[in-house]
Order: structure tokens, then sequence, then C-alpha cells
């Protein structure tokens, strides 16, 4: 029995349901065998047998359900073994008789309150392997058909929903509707702790029906669904700190290992052009300014950003002083606050209360910084200073956000602002990633997240950003943990990260589960137009990279090999060797001439039964050249020339893959193991010089290009 609340019979619990487009077979509650035997008669034989009561959850763990009674006696006799295995602590019980529902597939289906993100719709492959497979999905509530759909269709399993072993496929758009029904009881009844539908057998005419229901009552309001919709762009101070006039360090220092000397050091050093002034209580000059004691003591109106490397116990007079003389944003490097314990928790809130006095938005306290390549600003406690760029940086750890701005400079792909949150005592990663879907500078959002504490608000918050831009979000901590309802498959499978897809799949963020490949997809967003399809060619020097390319596009859920049709195949034989692969990939099969690639290159890209073009295998002449430049017979015996023709060829083959993917507006990767292998070959370097990513595996290309489709789909830009 839950502890916080009650579970109901499955009868009363399928009763429940029922009001909600739950389809539930026509039964019967009896109180003992003659009146089962009634029940059965009139509903037909053979059916199924239970002891059911309010204090019995997993009856067939207790084996108390009896499956195809197919006579009068036997119904009889299995009624009265039920009864009689009834315990004292079971309370009222009762017989259910009910119709045996048959069917080669069983789904799980039901609700759950996520202590972080709300109730929660679950659909998933069910019956008895409903947990050791784990096949599940999760959409919060509400979910309108479309929603629901998409539900469907992110299941593994979900091939078993076609018509399978002679059965009908699924009745989808009976499912959906059961899901959107689950979502509106879930907001209707705040009391319901979870719903438990398993199995929702599918019948041979494809019909899901709820054999099994388990409905748990909450004592209390679980809760419902809290809204802060409208955020995009709304919190003021944002200017100040990114597009600052006027920038004041407190707390400089001039010993280089404080934080006070670091942030000086980096602001200056980066090349921001506004007014840089820093306090000091001993007046030095620190890196050529000079310092005053106070922030009083500056002139009002030409600073509006402060960094703030002061200790936690002057820093309530110190905002204090700067909202007099302007300062509307205030980036707080020091610690000592949330995450020292109580009294650091109280004069954190404490500093929130008077920066919100004040007009002051609070970054941090207890983060690295904050950074803006438009602003040339670079006001942050470490390095790097990353390349101008399109993507918008927000991070719960400081130490992701250095990971992102060093993988901008290994990869050229740049970054328009970065900040890491700190305690996000004020302002959190929603909030950033708010203002990034209205900046002009930001064309896609790069997140970490660790600790959520208001799931809806945030969920909210990355919805309307979404809305308008891609959003990537890494997510550490994906434990086991998550929400348990103690009598519920649905709660126990309710897993954090299982719950974080869900999310993040039904409000259109890209999630991703690694900082490389966060990067990756977040720069693929920045660098390449979205797909009108899933169709994929890929075009390859060498066969084996293609095998691996293709196979990782089988994988993917979403993605396929484009079909290459007659004409296209025509137009590739007219410049490729008889010896060919006829397929895709196209493999050309070592038969290139100078002009081979950039004009097969330019039939898939084209054509309109292709969506979206790999590349692989630049940079093989170039590296060839690396060995002829460095073998010691260079520039003689021809060598000279040969080195120039590779390399130049290379070059042009990554200026023909960006050229003919902005004219057609569709995705070209270029993906080549030099990525990493050798960043400084020509071919790379080319791709960089593009303003493209160069991919260090056709793997990685497809995966970043099903973040692309996905999103696109979404978004509602696909023709497919």
């Amino acid at each position: 029995m839950n502890p916080a609340g009650r579970t109901l019979s499955e009868a009363a619990s399928k009763e429940f349901v029922r009001d909600y487009d739950v389809l539930v077979p026509d039964e019967r509650v009896v109180d003992d065998p003659e009146a089962a035997v009634e029940a059965a008669r009139l509903i037909g034989f053979p059916v199924v047998m239970k002891l059911v009561g309010d204090s019995i959850a997993h009856k067939s763990e207790r084996g108390l359900v009896r499956l195809n009674l197919g006579d009068e006696t036997t119904v009889s006799a299995e009624a009265g073994g039920l009864l009689a295995a009834a315990r004292p602590e079971d309370g009222s019980v009762a017989l259910l008789v009910a119709p045996m529902i048959r069917g080669n597939r069983e789904l799980i289906a039901g609700v759950v309150r996520d202590p972080t993100f709300g109730p929660m719709v679950m659909l998933g492959l069910g019956g008895v392997l409903a947990e050791a497979v784990g096949d599940v999905v999760f959409r919060p509530a509400p979910l309108d058909l479309a929603d629901a759909h998409r539900q469907i269709d992110a299941l593994q399993s979900r091939a078993l929903l076609g018509a399978f072993r002679g059965e009908e496929a699924v009745d989808r758009g009976m499912l959906a509707d059961t899901l959107v029904g689950l979502g509106r009881l879930a907001l209707e009844h705040p009391e319901v702790a979870s719903v438990d539908i398993n199995p929702l057998i599918v019948t041979a005419e494809g019909h899901p029906v709820a054999v099994d229901a388990l409905v748990e009552i909450s004592e209390g309001n679980a809760g419902g669904v809290s809204s802060l919709a409208g955020r995009i762009g709304a919190r003021p101070g944002f200017d100040a700190l990114f597009d600052p006039k006027g920038v004041v360090v407190t707390g400089a220092s001039s010993h280089p290992g404080k934080f006070g000397f670091v942030a000086l050091h980096n602001i200056l050093a980066s090349g921001y052009a506004g007014r840089v002034a820093a306090t000091n209580l001993g007046r030095e000059t620190v890196l050529g300014v000079d310092t005053v004691a106070s922030v009083s003591e500056l002139e009002p109106g030409e600073y509006d950003l402060a960094v703030v490397c002061t200790p936690a116990s002057a820093n309530i007079d110190l905002l204090r002083e700067c909202a007099a003389i302007g300062i509307r944003a205030a980036f707080l490097t020091s610690a000592g606050y949330g995450e020292a314990g109580e009294d650091g928790a109280v004069a954190q809130r404490e500093l929130v209360a008077v920066a919100n006095e004040l007009g002051i938005l609070l970054a941090g306290p207890n983060g690295q910084g904050v950074v803006s390549t438009p602003a040339s600003l670079c006001a942050q406690i470490v390095a790097p200073m990353p390349p101008r760029g399109t993507i918008g940086v927000a991070s719960q750890s400081g130490n992701l956000v250095s990971t992102f701005l060093n993988l901008a400079r290994a990869t050229g792909v740049g970054v328009s602002r970065a900040v890491s949150a700190g305690n996000a005592a004020d302002v959190g990663v929603g909030d950033y990633l708010s203002f990034f879907a209205a900046d002009e500078e930001t064309t896609v959002g790069l997140a970490y997240l660790e600790g959520i504490t208001d799931g809806r608000s945030l969920m909210d918050a990355l919805r309307e950003a979404a809305a308008m831009k891609p959003m990537v979000v890494l997510k550490g901590g994906a434990t086991e943990s998550g929400a348990r309802a103690a009598a519920s498959h649905t709660g126990a499978l309710a897993a954090d990260h299982r719950v974080f897809a869900g999310v993040a799949d039904a409000i259109g963020v890209t999630r991703v589960d690694s900082a490389d490949a966060a990067f990756e997809t977040a720069a693929t967003f920045a660098t390449q137009p979205l797909p009108r399809g899933p169709r994929v060619a890929v075009l390859t020097t060498a066969g084996g990279w293609g095998v691996l390319t293709a196979d990782t596009i089988a994988e993917d859920r979403d993605l396929e090999l484009a079909d290459l049709p007659d004409d296209l195949m025509a137009a590739i034989d007219d410049r490729l060797p008889s010896r060919w692969s006829r397929n895709n990939p196209v493999d050309c099969a070592g038969g290139e001439t100078r002009d081979t690639i950039p004009e097969v290159l330019e039939l898939l890209v084209e054509h309109d039964a292709v969506d979206a073009v790999v590349y692989l295998g630049i940079g093989i002449q170039s590296n060839q050249a690396r060995l002829m430049r460095e073998g010691g017979f260079h520039p003689e015996q021809g060598l000279g020339r040969i080195v120039d023709y590779h390399e130049r060829q290379d070059r042009r083959f990554a200026e023909e893959a960006a050229r003919l993917s902005a004219l057609h507006n569709k995705p070209v990767l270029v993906a080549t193991e030099l990525a990493t292998a050798d960043p400084g070959n020509p071919a790379v370097r080319a791709v960089v010089d593009s303003g493209r990513l160069c991919y260090a595996g056709g793997d990685r290309a497809v995966r970043a290009l099903g973040h692309l489709y996905r999103y696109a789909r979404f978004r509602g830009l696909t023709s497919r």
C-alpha cells in the first residue's frame, strides 16, 4: 500500500481511468463463486479472474490471477481458491471477472509525478518485462495529439506497433487518445500520485486494452502544473552583463595568483574597448590601472558591470555602492554562499534580496565569469577567450564552460556569449537561454545542467527558447534515483534521465550525452542549414568509411540512406569509373580525377532526392603531401609541384562543400579523422576557414545531423 496515501483496487482504478479515453474491458466485481459463475456466463468464456482489493497491488507476484478459464466448473473452483488465498492484511477483497483479452503485444502506460518536473505521462513495453527491458518514454502533462504521436514514435521497440504475427498494426489514434487522456487526468486530479496501466494489451485488431490498472492517491495535493511563460528576453540587466559600456573589477590584486588580478588581466588582454576601473584598498596600480579604494569614488554613469572578486562579507555594501553609480549587473566570483552550508545560504538569500531591491542583475555567486565576443569581453577568472561566433553557452559548471571554449578554439567554431551560472542564486541557466533566444548575436544555445530545483520553470523557459532557436543541453547526474511510487511500475521506471529525456524531446530541446557531442551538435547548428528531410547521401573516397557511416545512419531512429534515382545514377556514371559502388554510399573507388569530387558532390547536393550529404576522405592528398614535404626529397623530383597540387585540391574540395551547402541550403558535413589526428592538415584548415566544423568521423557527423533533422521536424520545417 502507498504509505503516503492509498491505492485503489483494480476495479476502482479502471473505473477511474475509463473516463480518460482508456479502453477497459467489460468486467464484473463479485463476492462469491456463484456470482463469479454468473458473471462469466454473461461475459462469455473464456474469462480471467482475479482477487482484488485496495490493499492488493501486484496480484501476479502473489499468484492471485487465473487465466483462460473455459467453463463454469473451473470458474467456481478457482473462485474458491482465490478467496481462500486472501490474507488478513488485504482487508476487504472481491473477485473481478473479465473477458480473456488476447494479443501478442503488451504495453505499459501511466502517470507519475516527478519531484522536479511534475506530472509525466509514460508509455513503454509492458507486461512482466516492463522493468527488465526499460523501453519507456515520458512526456510532461498535458499532451496534445501531436505530442502523443511523437511519444509513440520515440519508443525503441516501435516496430512492434506495426502489423505483427498476423495481427493488425496498433491503432495509433486510440493509443494517442489514451496518452492525451492520461495527461488530462494528471491535471484534473492533482491528488493522484500515479497511474499504472500494465499490461495494455494490443488485440489482434490493434486495439490497446487496459487489462490491469492501479491508481495511487496521495493524502496531500501532489501538485499540478506551474507556468512561468513569457520569459524570453524579459530580465533587465543582460545588456549590461554581456555588452557593458564600462567594467569595474572589485578586489583587484597585484598578485597574479589572485582572482582579482586574473579577472582584470583577462578583461584587458581580450581587447575590451570600454572603460575599465578597479578597486583595491591599498590603491595599488594593477596592470597599468590606477585603482580606487571604493566604487563610490568612480564617476557615475560610466560603468554598468561589476566583476566582484571581494569576500562575501563585503558584498552587500558593495552592491549598494555599485547601484549608486549606475551599475546594473554584477558577476560574483566570491565563494562562501549557498555552497557553504546554512550560514552561506542565509547570506545568499540576503544578497539576492538586496540585488533585487537595487535593480541589479546578479550573476553567480561562486562563478567563473562571463565572456562576450561581440564586446571583446573576457571577464572571467579562467582562460580561454574563444573566437567570435554564434554559440551562446550557459553552464552550472564553470569547468564545462572552459571545456566548450577550448573546443571552440580547437575547431574554429566560435562563441557569442558564455557564462558560468555559479550558484545561480538569482539568474539560472534557463534565464540565460531565454536571453540567447532573443539575442541577435546568438543562433544556438548550449547548456550544461546538473541539479534542477524548479523543473517546470526551467521547462517553460526552454520550451519558449527552443521555439525560436536550437537549444542543446548536456545534463549531468543522470542517475536511476528518480521518482518512486511504492506500488507502481510506472514510478519505478521513472528514472531521472528518462524523465529529462522525455521533457527535452517534448519541448524541442536537443539532448546529448557528452561534452564533445554537445559542442559538436551546437557547432553544427551554428554552421549548417537545417535539412528539409531525413534522406542522407554519403560520398566517400574509400569503401570502409562509407560502410561505417551508413551503419550509423541506419542506427539513427529518423535518418535514412537516400535512394539514388535513375537520373542521378546515370549522371554519376558519367563521372566515375564503372567499378564505383553504384549505390549509396557513393564510393568513388579510387577513380577521382581533378574535378570528380566537386562534380559528384554537386550532383548529390542539388538533387531533390537528397536532403543532406556527408563527405568522407578529405585530406588524403594533403596527408601524402605532408610526407613528401618532410621526406627529404622535396621540392626536387617534381615534388614541389605535386605537393602544391594536392594541398590546393583539398582546399578546393572544402570550399566547394561550403559553397554548395550555402547555394542549395542543404547540410554538407565534411568528416576525416585528420580533424584530430592532424588538425594542421590543409584540408582540415580549409574546412575551418570555410566557417564549418570538420568532424573527426562519419559517425560523429551523422549523429549531429540527426539532431538537426529532429529539430527541423519539431519546428515544422521539413517536407517529410
